[in-house]
């Protein structure tokens, strides 16, 4: 249990290369015109619109079918999302796999959340990926990087737990592993092997809303 839960603890690097991302999608909303930003900043896709942590974002559309004080059940839509792996779950693995998803060639047109961590026992070993979510606004390359992605991520249902504060190893291990007891507790049937970690805010943010998933199987 204790190796793949030690991914998650990168989400205190997702949170700090959300700095750089939140500074590029101000360029391109300066570059779109004061009405522009203004449609964008408006414009939310997909979540429910009384989710605060998604507004003025573009997120994965979802739908929740269950809410409890331990974790909710999400039905996730269809969508897209660039990926790439890292060799490691450090900051550096962190940092080069933004980079090559940034100089991807891909055209974001709004500020698209979440950023994921994603880590997988595969039979040849623990393997971690990061993944930007592609909004339907997106311009995408005619080619790309090859190390970089482009998934169809089918229809999902997805157990998520939401916790505050400034993301870090530690706070993403603690989290996990509630989830799974409260998931084991509840009966619930899930992917042991895959644990995620779901970033929405730049590091240096006041506010931070964070979640763990694990898919429901």
């Amino acid at each position: 249990m204790e190796q793949p839960l030690r991914a998650l603890g990168a989400l205190g690097a997702l949170g700090a290369l959300g700095e750089l991302r939140a500074l590029g999608a101000l360029r391109a909303l300066r570059a779109l015109g004061a009405l522009g930003a203004l449609v964008l900043l408006a414009f939310c896709n997909g979540a429910n619109s009384t989710d605060e942590f998604c507004l003025n974002k573009s997120c994965p559309e979802y739908t929740v079918v269950e809410a409890n004080e331990d974790f909710e059940v999400r039905r996730y839509a269809a969508s897209e999302w660039i990926t790439t792996r890292m060799d490691a779950d450090g900051t550096h693995d962190v940092m080069a796999a933004h980079s090559r998803l940034k100089n991807a060639g891909f055209q974001f047109h709004s500020a698209a959340w979440p950023a994921l961590i994603t880590h997988t026992e595969a039979e040849d070993g623990p393997q971690w990926f990061l993944s930007w979510f592609v909004p339907p606004d997106t311009t995408k390359p005619e080619s790309s990087d090859p190390s970089v992605t482009l998934q169809n991520k089918p229809a999902a249902t997805v157990y998520v737990k939401v916790f505050d504060g400034t993301p870090s190893r530690e706070r993403g291990l603690e989290k996990a592993k509630l989830l799974q007891n409260a998931l084991e507790k509840a009966g619930k049937s899930f992917d042991s092997s895959t644990y995620v970690g779901a970033g929405y805010e730049s590091y240096f943010s006041l506010f931070h809303h964070n979640e763990i998933w694990i898919y429901a199987e």
